[in-house]
């Protein structure tokens, strides 16, 4: 089949190449009659562009006729700049695994019956990240798309757990599912020996036997099987990213009796693109970790930010101007019994007291600049993720123009999604997977983005209360996944995704001295929401 690469573009007229550069940024390219009849288009090629991108299986690699026919077809005034509409897949229904199949870790997929200066200019390093050029967008207020505040469905009972991961199993499918052609674990049967077969799973357990050789027990709603990844086969290397829970696909050989010899892994991951499709304006300053009320709180650091958002310091670049948006991933406060010995390290040791200062330093921000707030484990909310909003108890101290939103949370600004997540997850990512530090959690959160989940291990240092909808799966790709936590600065590009670990505003506690944590302090990363182009702002 002739394609139309990049490389091969050349001979194309200008605004062919124009095409295929743009198909090839998004990780497709083109059959020749596909972009002959997309230049021939008589409409608008952005609104094209964003329906063709938008309705095509992001699995596909090669973009041909059968794809656009009926988006070519349709005319300007019947449709074209309208979003195209879509129909949910539905969900296959599952199957019962026998009860003695259970592990006491987490329930299988059985169904349930139910100082001021006044002259101050913060230095700033400046980090590129690949994405789309700046487009002119019309400016947009912060919106709350989902959040589990007011949802909540948890009393902790064995259904609620079933429900939890068999709607963590079905909505990873689906994403596999576009990619790799699976069958059923219990069609698994004798007169499968010796063929090659592919399924989807949720990780059981992981262990490594006497020769050597890595043994993945994997289920689905209709049954379990063992993976075998031989020593020296091509995924055993591979197979050391694997953690338990989250959901994989393998290809193998089945022996027809429980085993499949495994010959490939796929994670559900990113769709290859190397740009986000969403377009914005404005800028938005992503920052964690305030803790206000610890005795470690960097109060003339948060001046010299305060004073310089609200024009009271010199900057000469005019940056502060532009600043729309302010997002706190958590730990606005440092709380109270947080962990043994904490009195020692507060310098206000009443919660509400903490917020107030906390209302206080924020409410003296420009009121033009839309403040969203999430929690973290050090807030006023229930330590078992995923968490809420802050009560209505705290938020009275705030402005009322203020978005408080819960953790996880999906917000839009100016068009652009953000995903905010407080990033303890990152604690259990660090000790399961080779290579990921505390020194770098871009790559903590790249694996998240992989495994298209922000917190896969269930039941180790992450407490997850067991709703009937798992709010961590990351359905669709965000244009920034913000997270915090680690007190620790990361910035990065993955696929499109702007990662950000946006630091901490709290100096060196004798905690972290005593573990040898260096926080990077007093850190605002401030994004470009046309461009996604980065600045780290340095108030230290």
């Amino acid at each position: 089949m002739l394609q139309i690469s990049p490389k091969s573009a050349k001979s194309v007229p200008a605004q062919g190449r124009e095409t295929v550069q743009r198909f090839a940024e998004q990780g497709y390219q083109l059959e020749p009659e596909a972009l002959e009849a997309i230049c021939r288009y008589q409409g608008s090629q952005e609104e094209l562009f964003r329906r063709i991108i938008g309705s095509i299986d992001r699995s596909l690699a090669v973009i041909g006729m059968q794809h656009i026919n009926g988006l070519i077809q349709s005319s300007p005034k019947n449709g074209i700049g309208h979003a195209a509409s879509t129909t949910p897949i539905q969900r296959r229904s599952t199957h019962i695994l026998p009860a003695s199949s259970r592990t006491p870790s987490r329930p299988s997929f059985p169904s349930a019956s139910r100082t001021p200066p006044s002259s101050i200019e913060p230095s700033a390093s400046e980090i590129t990240l690949d994405s789309a050029p700046s487009d002119p967008h019309t400016q947009g207020s912060a919106q709350l798309s989902c959040d589990i505040t007011g949802r909540s469905t948890c009393v902790g009972e064995y259904d609620d757990f079933v429900c939890y991961f068999r709607d963590r199993y079905a909505k990873i499918r689906e994403i596999l599912s576009r990619r790799i052609n699976s069958r059923p674990i219990e069609s698994l049967s004798k007169s499968t020996s010796g063929r090659e077969v592919s399924l989807i799973g949720m990780v059981l357990d992981i262990r490594n036997t006497s020769k050597g050789n890595r043994v993945i027990e994997l289920e689905d709603p209709t049954g379990m099987i063992v993976a075998v990844i031989q020593k020296d086969g091509e995924a055993y290397e591979e197979s050391g990213q694997i953690i338990p829970d989250e959901v994989i696909g393998v290809t193998g050989i089945s022996d027809g009796n429980g085993r499949i010899f495994v010959k490939s892994l796929l994670w559900p991951d990113m769709p290859n693109q190397t740009a986000s499709l969403e377009k914005g304006s404005g800028h938005a300053i992503l920052i964690s970790d305030l803790h206000v009320g610890s005795k470690y709180f960097m109060d003339e650091a948060w001046q010299r930010f305060s004073d310089w958002l609200n024009g009271e310091a010199d900057d000469p670049s005019g940056l502060a101007s532009q600043v729309e948006y302010l997002v706190i991933a958590g730990d606005l406060v440092d709380g109270i019994g947080i962990y043994p010995g904490q009195q020692n390290d507060l310098a206000i040791m009443d919660i509400y007291s903490q917020y107030e200062a906390a209302a206080g330093l924020l409410n003296a921000i420009r009121s033009d600049i839309k403040i969203i707030i999430s929690p973290g484990n050090h807030d006023i909310v229930r330590q078992a993720e995923p968490q809420p909003a802050l009560p209505p108890e705290v938020q009275k101290y705030f402005r009322p123009d203020m978005l408080f939103v819960g953790n996880p949370a999906w917000v839009t600004l100016s068009g652009i999604s953000v995903l905010i997540y407080h990033g303890r997850s990152i604690d259990d990512l660090v000790l399961r997977l080779p290579g990921i530090a505390y020194a770098n959690p871009e790559k903590a959160m790249i694996e998240m983005l992989r495994r298209r989940h922000l917190s896969p291990i269930y039941g180790s240092r992450v407490s997850i209360a067991p709703e009937n909808e798992d709010h961590y799966v990351i359905s669709h790709p965000p244009a920034i996944l913000h997270c915090g936590h680690v007190h620790t600065v990361g910035i990065a590009r993955y696929k499109g995704v702007a990662a950000i670990n946006s630091g901490t505003w709290q100096s060196q506690t004798d905690f972290q001295k005593k573990m040898n944590i260096q926080p990077v302090c007093a850190v605002a990363p401030m994004v470009d929401l046309a461009t996604l182009k980065v600045r780290k702002l340095i108030f230290a």
